[in-house]
C-alpha cells in the first residue's frame, strides 16, 4: 500500500519556493515581461525590479549593489570566481589553495585549471570538517593568487572560520573566495568583516527559485567576463536577464534576512532533538560534522553495517525524503569525498544519511522519522553478515 505521508528533509538539496517569493515573481512572466536592457519606458519596471533585487542581495551580506552579478546558480558562480581570478592573475602566480571537502563545482574547476598548468593545494580538514588556519598558513606560497574555502559544508553542515581565513588571505595580499551556497540566508555573513573578495550563492537553497544565483565581487577586484556578447551585467555576463528569477532571488534574500534569527533558533532546537534521539536510540551510529558549529538545519549520520542507498529507498517507502553521502554511479557505490576527508573508512562512509530541516519541520515529524529509522536500521543490520559477526564478537568479550 502506497504511503501517502511525505516528510521532506532534503532542504540542503533544494527548498520549496516561498509564497511571497512566488507572488513577487509572477508579474514578470506576463505583465512586466519587457527586456530590462531596452530603452523604451515599458522596460523601466523590469529594470527597476532588477535594481531592487541587486540591493536586496547585497544587503544580506553587507555588500554594495554594484558588487552583485546575477548568474544561473551556485555552480556557475563558483566556476566564474575561480576561473576569472586564475585568468586575471596568471602573470602574478598560478597557485590556488582550496580544501578537500569543497563542492564539486569548486573541486572540478580546480582540476580543470590544473590541466591548464595551475597548481592547486587541497587542504586537509580535521575530524569535524574544519580547516586548520595553521595548515592554511603553511600552504601559502609567493605565487598563491586565490584561497577558496566554503562557508558551510553542504554534506556535514560544518561552519568554517571565514573571518580567520579572510584575515590570513588579506594579510598576505591573496584574494579570498567562499562558496556560500549553503550559508547565504542561513547564517550571518559580512563580506567586510570576513575579508571576503568573492562569494557564490544560489536562490533555491533559501526558498527562492532555481536557475538563479549571484556572484559577489569586491569592486576593486578585476572580474574577467564569463560570457561574451551583450553588455548585460556591466559587460561581464552577456545574455538577457532572467528577470522573474532575479526578482525571486531578491525577495528570498530579503525574507531570509528578516526571519534568520528566529528561524535558525527554531531549527537548531529541532536539529538537536533529532541528533540526540538518533545517537541515543540507535547504537553504532555517529554524527558527522561539528556538534555546535554547524548549520542550524543539518544532521548527518553514519550507521555502521548498512548501505546508505538501501536506507534511502526504505525511508522513501515510508514517505521520508533524505539524502546519502553515497552516490550510485554505473552500479558502483562511491563513498562521499567529504566523509573520507574527515577520516572515515569506506565501509562506514557508505552508511551515511543527511537530513536537512526547514522552517516547516515539526517535532512530531522528526519523532516519526526516528522511530522509522530505528526499524529500518535494525532490519538492514539483521541482513548483514558483517553485523552478525560483530555481534558475536561483542558477546564473546
Amino acid at each position: 500500500m502506497e504511503n501517502k505521508r511525505r516528510i521532506y528533509l532534503d532542504n540542503a538539496a533544494t527548498t520549496r519556493v516561498d509564497e511571497e517569493v512566488l507572488q513577487e515573481m509572477l508579474p514578470y512572466f506576463r505583465d512586466n515581461y519587457a527586456n530590462p536592457s531596452a530603452i523604451y519606458s515599458f522596460a523601466g519596471e523590469a529594470k527597476k525590479a532588477v535594481g531592487r533585487a541587486r540591493e536586496q542581495a547585497a544587503a544580506l551580506i553587507g555588500a554594495k549593489p554594484n558588487e552583485i552579478y546575477f548568474t544561473a546558480g551556485g555552480s556557475e558562480s563558483d566556476n566564474w570566481a575561480i576561473r576569472a581570478v586564475a585568468e586575471g592573475l596568471a602573470n602574478k602566480g598560478r597557485h590556488i589553495i582550496t580544501t578537500k571537502i569543497e563542492h564539486h563545482a569548486v573541486l572540478h574547476t580546480c582540476e580543470y585549471l590544473e590541466k591548464q598548468g595551475y597548481e592547486v593545494t587541497y587542504l586537509d580538514v580535521d575530524s569535524d570538517g574544519k580547516v586548520l588556519p595553521e595548515a592554511l598558513q603553511r600552504a601559502i606560497r609567493p605565487d598563491t593568487i586565490l584561497i577558496s574555502v566554503m562557508a558551510a559544508n553542504n554534506e556535514i553542515g560544518t561552519l568554517e572560520p571565514l573571518a580567520v581565513i579572510g584575515k590570513i588571505a588579506h594579510e598576505r595580499g591573496i584574494l579570498f573566495h567562499t562558496d556560500a551556497v549553503q550559508a547565504y540566508g542561513h547564517i550571518p555573513l559580512d563580506v567586510e568583516a570576513m575579508h571576503i573578495d568573492l562569494l557564490s550563492a544560489s536562490g533555491h537553497k533559501m526558498n527562492g527559485p532555481k536557475g538563479v544565483g549571484i556572484l559577489y565581487c569586491r569592486e576593486n577586484v578585476r572580474l574577467h567576463p564569463l560570457i561574451h556578447g551583450g553588455a548585460q551585467e556591466r559587460g561581464r555576463r552577456a545574455g538577457t536577464l532572467n528577470v522573474p528569477g532575479i526578482v525571486g532571488f531578491g525577495k528570498a534574500a530579503e525574507l531570509s534576512g528578516k526571519t534568520m534569527q528566529e528561524r535558525t533558533a527554531r531549527e537548531t532546537a529541532l536539529r538537536d532533538y533529532l541528533i540526540d534521539r538518533v545517537l541515543t536510540e540507535i547504537p553504532y551510529t555517529r554524527l558527522n560534522g561539528h556538534r555546535q558549529d554547524r548549520l542550524s538545519n543539518n544532521a548527518n549520520f553514519c550507521f555502521r553495517f548498512i548501505e546508505g542507498e538501501s536506507l534511502l529507498i526504505l525511508l522513501d517507502q515510508k514517505g521520508i525524503c533524505g539524502s546519502s553521502g553515497s552516490a550510485c554511479t554505473s552500479g558502483a557505490l562511491d563513498p562521499s569525498h567529504v566523509l573520507l576527508a574527515i577520516g572515515l573508512p569506506h565501509e562506514i562512509a557508505h552508511g551515511s544519511l543527511r537530513l536537512t530541516l526547514s522552517e516547516e519541520t515539526t517535532e512530531e515529524e522528526l519523532s516519526y522519522v526516528v522511530e522509522t529509522l530505528k526499524e529500518i536500521v535494525e532490519r538492514l543490520r539483521n541482513m548483514s553478515p558483517l553485523y552478525e559477526d560483530f555481534v558475536k564478537q561483542e558477546k564473546g568479550k
